[in-house]
C-alpha cells in the first residue's frame, strides 16, 4: 500500500524458541494434540492453548510480540486463543498483567486495544498508555462510521467465489442457542429489529489467486460485529477453510444460499472432498481439525502528527496458513502477503 509506513514486519512467521516453549510450538493443535500420533499432527506452529498453564501462555505471546514502539505493542495471536470468556478462563485478558511484567513495563498494565477473534490468527495491539488507547479505540469507531478499511484480512476459501471483487452486506444478530452465542442473519429487518441487537454489516473482498477448488481472498470489514466475515463468506461467497461451525449449517434454494436454523442442525466437522484432501495431504481425521484460515494481516494506525502518512502494521502468516498455499499452489502470493 503505498503512502504508508510499515512496523513489525517478522520474517518466516513465529519467532522459534526453546525448552518448555518449543515442545509447546510442536504440541499440535487443540486439547487433543496430545492424544495424536505425531503423524498425525500437519498443523505446526499452533500452540495447544486449551491446556497450557498461564506461564506457559505467557511465554507463547512474549516470543509472539512483532513489535514494541511508545506505549504500543503489537503480537501475532495464535488461532485457537480467545480474547476474553468467562472468570477463571485462561484468555489473553486474563495474562495481560502477567505479560506485562515479563515485558518489563512496571507499573503500566496492557490493554487491548484491536484484537481478532478466537479462531482467527493474527495481529493484536496492546498499549500501555490509557489516553493512547482511547484515541485509538475513537479513530478505529470513526474509521468505521465512515467506511473506512482500516484492517485487512487474508482467507483461503472452499471453492471459488463467482465474482472476483465486492461488497457483502448482511443484517446479523447475535443469538444465545443451547448455551452457544450464534450469529444469524435478519432478513428483511423489521424496525423493531434494527432498533435491537440487530446490525447492517459490510465487507470488501477481492480474489487474489484461485486453484484447486480453492481461492485466496483478501477481505476488508467496513462495520464491526462478531463473526461478521465467517457469516459473510459462509452466505455470499464461499465458507473459509476450516470454518466448522458456519459451513455445515449452509443451504441452498433457486442457487440462493442461506444458514439453516441453529436448533435443527447438528454440529458437525467442515467436510472436504477427496481432491482437495489430497492436495492438502490431510486424512479426513486431520481435515476434521484442519484451523480456520483467516488470519488478520495489516491494521492501519494514524500517524503521529496531523499531515503524516498512517502507519500499518503487519503480522506473517501462520505455519499452516502457508503450507496450505503451498499444497494449493497459491504460494506465489507470498510477497503479496508481506506488504
Amino acid at each position: 500500500m503505498s503512502g504508508t509506513r510499515a512496523l513489525g514486519r517478522v520474517r518466516g512467521g513465529w519467532r522459534r524458541w526453546t525448552g518448555a516453549r518449543a515442545a509447546t510450538q510442536d504440541a499440535g493443535f487443540g486439547a487433543e494434540a496430545r492424544s495424536r500420533p505425531v503423524g498425525d499432527q500437519p498443523f505446526p506452529g499452533l500452540p495447544p492453548s486449551e491446556t497450557l498453564s498461564r506461564e506457559q501462555l505467557v511465554d507463547v505471546l512474549g516470543a509472539a510480540v512483532l513489535d514494541r514502539r511508545g506505549p504500543l505493542v503489537t503480537l501475532n495471536k495464535p488461532q485457537g486463543l480467545p480474547v476474553t470468556g468467562k472468570p477463571g478462563e485462561l484468555t489473553l485478558l486474563s495474562v495481560l498483567p502477567e505479560l506485562s511484567r515479563s515485558l518489563g513495563l512496571g507499573e503500566s498494565q496492557l490493554q487491548v486495544v484491536q484484537a481478532p477473534g478466537k479462531e482467527i490468527s493474527g495481529l493484536v495491539l496492546l498499549s500501555s498508555c490509557p489516553q493512547t488507547a482511547s484515541r485509538l479505540h475513537k479513530f478505529f469507531t470513526h474509521s468505521r462510521r465512515a467506511h473506512r478499511p482500516t484492517a485487512t484480512y487474508w482467507a483461503v476459501t472452499d471453492g471459488i467465489p463467482a465474482t472476483p471483487e465486492g461488497e457483502i452486506q448482511a443484517v446479523l444478530k447475535l443469538e444465545r442457542v443451547d448455551g452457544i452465542d450464534l450469529v444469524l442473519p435478519v432478513k428483511p429487518p423489521s424496525r423493531r429489529d434494527v432498533l435491537a441487537s440487530v446490525k447492517r454489516t459490510l465487507s470488501h473482498f477481492r480474489v487474489v489467486a484461485t486453484g484447486s477448488s480453492c481461492a485466496l481472498v483478501q477481505l476488508q470489514p467496513l462495520t464491526g460485529f462478531p463473526r461478521q466475515l465467517q457469516v459473510h463468506m459462509t452466505l455470499q461467497l464461499c465458507p473459509v477453510l476450516g470454518d466448522h461451525v458456519h459451513s455445515a449449517r449452509v443451504g441452498t434454494v433457486l442457487g440462493q444460499r442461506f444458514l439453516l436454523p441453529a436448533e435443527s442442525t447438528k454440529p458437525q466437522k467442515q467436510v472436504l472432498d477427496g481432491a482437495l484432501l489430497r492436495r492438502l495431504q490431510l486424512t479426513p481425521s486431520q481435515a476434521a481439525q484442519l484451523p480456520l484460515h483467516l488470519h488478520l494481516h495489516r491494521l492501519l494506525l494514524p500517524g503521529t502528527r496531523p499531515g503524516d502518512a498512517p502507519t500499518q502494521l503487519l503480522a506473517p502468516l501462520p505455519p499452516y496458513f502457508s503450507r496450505t498455499l503451498q499444497c494449493l499452489g497459491l504460494c506465489q502470493q507470498q510477497s503479496l502477503l508481506c506488504s
